[in-house]
C-alpha cells in the first residue's frame, strides 16, 4: 500500500504542472492585467484624497501634520545633535583649564 503523503505529493505535483501555465498565462493576459492596473490606479488615487482629507482635519483642528510633525522631528534631532557636540566641547575645554590651573 502507498503512503498517503507520497499519493497526495504527486497528486499535488501533477495538479500544479496542469494547472501553472494556464494560470500564469491568465496572469500575465491583457483581460486580467487591465483591469487589476485600473484597480489600483482607483485604490491609490483613494487612498491620496484620503490622506488629503486627514491633513485637511488635522489642520482645521490647529493640529500638526505628519509631514509638520516629521519636519519638527528633523530640526529637534538636528538640535540634538548639535546640543550633543557642544557639551562634549565644554567638557574639553574644561579639562583644559582644569589642567591649566593645575600646572600653576
Amino acid at each position: 500500500m502507498s503512503d498517503p503523503w507520497d499519493l497526495y505529493k504527486r497528486a499535488y505535483e501533477r495538479l500544479e504542472r496542469a494547472a501553472a501555465p494556464r494560470a500564469e498565462a491568465a496572469l500575465r493576459s491583457g483581460a486580467f492585467l487591465r483591469p487589476a492596473g485600473a484597480a489600483l490606479a482607483a485604490a491609490l488615487r483613494a487612498r491620496a484624497l484620503s490622506d488629503a482629507a486627514v491633513e485637511l482635519l488635522w489642520s482645521s483642528a490647529r493640529l500638526p501634520t505628519r509631514t509638520e510633525q516629521e519636519r519638527s522631528l528633523d530640526l529637534l534631532q538636528r538640535i540634538d545633535g548639535r546640543l550633543a557636540a557642544l557639551e562634549l566641547r565644554i567638557a574639553r575645554l574644561e579639562e583644559r583649564l582644569d589642567e591649566r590651573d593645575a600646572e600653576r
